[in-house]
């Protein structure tokens, strides 16, 4: 699974990485070496231009809460258990398979965090550490993704802002390379010539959207052990990211 990651690139940079046309300043997210699920995260989504229905639809980078939330669920804490959509099943689960039809997005990411129980060699008791996967490269991460949108039933104006809630998930595949050494499944990812079919809601055949599906970087990942400290979802900063000890 994909249940933590980074994402510290600033929104000039994604903008220009992804050729997005739209974007607001006042939606600006923060660096984050620590992103969770509920966080707000960049996405890379198209869509006809907010407030011109008219317009040709053109690439938007805009904050999505991560943890999909169906259109059809009744609340939406139902998001922090749909955090991943498995690639194989999701364009056939009720929670996903309209969205994989229509409503497909990028989310940018430097790198990802796995797990795996080790020997404290003080204590000689088990414990997590976490790993930071990343591309050798150091090239950002165009993770596969899936969004949705959920209308509050208690807010009874469809302009307001609290009227919809717009959430995101991330597919997953089995796991090979050193991700498949630290948990079974890892985040799936586009390289830049595909951007461009996967973002467009017209293509819809299950088939052909798989095919644009790679593992991220080429499965060319590098895994380093990282600081405890990013078990703890409150912390967060440039030092979650150096090497600690095996």
């Amino acid at each position: 699974m994909c249940g933590r990651y980074v994402s510290t690139r600033s929104p000039e940079d994604l903008t220009r990485l992804f050729r997005v046309t739209d974007w607001r300043p006042e939606e600006a997210l923060a660096p984050s070496w620590n992103v969770a699920p509920t966080d707000d995260v960049y996405a890379v989504l198209e869509r006809t231009p907010r407030g011109d229905a008219a317009a040709p639809a053109g690439r938007e980078l805009r904050p999505l809460r991560w943890g999909l939330v169906p259109s059809w669920a009744k609340d939406p804490k139902i998001g922090s258990r749909l955090i991943n959509a498995r690639v194989e099943t999701a364009h056939q689960k009720p929670a996903f398979r309209t969205a994989f039809a229509k409503r497909r997005c990028l989310l940018p990411a430097d790198g990802f965090y796995e797990w795996q129980s080790v020997e404290d060699r003080a204590t000689g008791k088990t414990r997590k550490q976490p790993y930071f996967l990343h591309p050798a490269d150091e090239q950002v991460m165009a993770l596969a993704g899936l969004y949705e949108y959920w209308r509050n039933p208690d807010v009874k104006r469809d302009d307001d802002p609290e009227a919809w809630l717009v959430t995101c998930t991330i597919l997953t595949t089995e796991a090979t390379d050193a991700a498949g050494r630290l948990h079974p499944r890892m985040p799936l990812a586009l390289t830049s010539d595909h951007y461009d079919a996967w973002l467009d809601p017209r293509h819809q055949d299950p088939d052909e959207l798989h095919s644009l599906l790679t593992q991220p970087a080429g499965g060319h990942l590098n895994a380093r052990p990282v600081s405890p400290a990013v078990n703890n979802v409150r912390n967060n900063g440039p030092q979650l990211l150096n090497e600690a000890p095996s």
